[in-house]
């Protein structure tokens, strides 16, 4: 049995945040269990992220004393309107259709900047997203959608940070160690520690006991588990393909559930998801491409199901406000697949790293007509899988939608295209309007060639959750009472998000909650052992 004052489940961002600031907060022995091994899958989702953290700003000048890429000159053609906490505060609400828990939702929008300070001092380093959030018009860059923030070589190069960071702060990390049981007082149910299954590098497992005077659970959601997705989020949610880790199975849940009667919150019948590539394994993410078979030029073109038809509204909203919740639409439809389809006009604006031809599978015609045909057949490996059932519903799906474009261009002539703001074009017009619009950023399809890729549903995190108390992100019980020595932060904790998310703040929730957890933990450590000194 081994003695830590602190002992953190799960090494992702929420992970680090908390060892890091345990330690910061006097902690003396602080140790980071991590359920992957050191070279497989560690880091947790956040390693599969782009890093991206939504945060207050007043502007430009706000930022550039924490960015790693952004030089005098460059500044000179940012265009960039501040990001006020009415602004965040009104985009979350919104998207979560006024369900996220108001303290809760106080923490993220309030606690949000000085976090980003704080995790600059720790040694994240924070770059302006240009080629997420920025469209380069008319010789200046164009920030849109409120987020502007990512890490410098996303969440690859945050989990490498991070680590680093853990290191220089005397944290002990411990990969291939599955939490499997919470270790509490019997008469108090305080948490003593925990249980766990050690593996070893010869294959063997063994269980041990690790004693601490708090513990922090910030091992992820259950988008991982097709059983749990299928029983919380579901029909069809068991084919989901998963963006991430494969060990997200909900351990935390269930054992913070079973062992201290931990209550749940939040939308545990949703999920973040989005428009992934339909090739993945979709049983874990690839190390490698990780975020890069996300799909998200869908504002650009159109989106149809199996059977040619068009399903969302592709330009409601910027879409950093929509890919969590079109990509659940997908898995709505036949076969939980779909297409992404666009013209030359709008293919030089593709992201290259998300649609170069080395990253994703094509589907090239020189008609509308060549690509039915195309899409109806199977891949070029052999698949049958996201084949079209429609040739003739496509086709006219195409012509209906470029007639509505046009007359909505004989109405307005002087609307012009921008991708970076939200321009108006739109399939709705007195002459004609569509029954599903396409609100902003409608362009035609009618000019060669036409490009098609096939997508299906990518699961990123489920939004239920335990519940906290926002204030120290100490664990709650059935009774809504703190549960001694038990805290949470990251995806595992719920109340926050329900049905979308406003891209962003999931990594930002997940560092502020961990900077709490950590400092309440080291909190409690640092009075027991005066305690016992008395």
């Amino acid at each position: 049995m081994t003695q830590w004052d602190v002992i953190v489940v799960g090494g992702g961002n929420a992970g680090y945040a908390s060892a890091i600031a345990a330690k910061q907060a006097g902690a003396g022995r602080v140790l980071l269990i991590e359920k992957s091994s050191e070279t497989a899958y560690p880091g947790g989702n956040s390693y599969f992220t782009a890093g991206a953290f939504r945060t207050v700003f007043s502007g430009l000048d706000d930022l550039l004393p924490i960015l790693h890429n952004v030089d005098s000159e460059t500044a000179k053609i940012v265009d960039m309107d501040p990001y006020t906490s009415q602004d965040f505060m009104n985009d979350l609400m919104r998207v979560t259709g006024g369900r996220a828990d108001p303290e809760l939702a106080n923490i993220l929008v309030n606690n949000s900047r000085k976090t980003i300070d704080w995790l600059d001092k720790v040694g994240i380093q924070f770059r302006l997203s240009f080629n997420r959030q920025a469209y380069k018009v008319e010789g200046r860059y164009k920030f849109w959608g409120g987020m502007v923030l990512s890490v410098v070589d996303g969440g690859k190069g945050m989990i490498k940070q991070y680590h680093e960071a853990a290191l220089r702060h005397n944290v002990t990390v411990q990969y291939g160690t599955t939490l499997t049981k919470l270790v509490t007082d019997q008469v108090s149910n305080k948490v003593q520690g925990v249980e766990v299954l050690l593996q070893h590098p010869s294959g063997s497992t063994t269980k041990q006991t690790y004693t601490s005077s708090a513990v922090i659970l910030t091992c992820g959601g259950f988008e991982a588990s097709p059983s749990m997705r299928a029983q919380y989020l579901g029909k069809n949610w068991d084919l989901a393909h998963v963006r991430g880790t494969p060990y997200n199975t909900g351990d935390g849940h269930v054992i913070a559930q079973r062992d201290v009667y931990a209550k749940t919150a939040g939308g545990y019948s949703s999920c973040h998801a989005t428009c992934w590539d339909a090739n993945t394994n979709p049983h874990k993410g690839d190390t490698v491409l990780t975020n890069q078979f996300t799909k998200s030029g869908y504002p650009l073109g159109i989106m149809v199901n199996r059977d040619g038809q068009r399903f969302v509204d592709e330009g409601m909203d910027f879409r950093n406000y929509t890919y969590a919740f079109f990509g659940k639409e997908i898995m709505n439809q036949p076969g939980s697949v779909a297409f992404q389809i666009w013209d030359a006009k709008s293919l030089p604006w593709l992201r290259e790293e998300e649609y170069a031809d080395s990253v994703v599978e094509k589907v090239v015609a020189n008609s509308i007509e060549e690509l039915a045909e195309k899409l109806a057949a199977p891949t070029q490996k052999g698949s049958w899988k996201a084949t079209l059932t429609s040739k003739k519903t496509l086709v006219d799906t195409i012509q209906e939608y470029n007639d509505a474009v046009t007359a909505h261009r004989r109405q307005f002539p002087n609307l012009k295209w921008d991708p970076a703001i939200k321009d108006g074009l739109s399939t709705q017009s007195s002459e004609k309007q569509l029954k599903l619009p396409k609100s902003n950023w409608a362009l035609s399809l009618d000019q060669a060639p036409f490009v098609a890729v096939k997508i299906t549903t990518g699961i990123t995190f489920t939004f239920g959750g335990l519940a906290v108390d926002p204030q120290t992100a100490a664990v709650l019980d059935t009774s809504s009472q703190p549960i001694g020595n038990l805290y949470a932060a990251g995806e595992i904790v719920g109340g926050a998000f329900y049905d979308n998310y406003p891209g962003g703040s999931g990594l930002m929730l997940g560092s502020i909650l961990g900077r709490k957890a950590g400092t309440s933990a080291a909190n409690i450590s640092t009075t027991q052992h005066k305690s016992s000194r008395l």
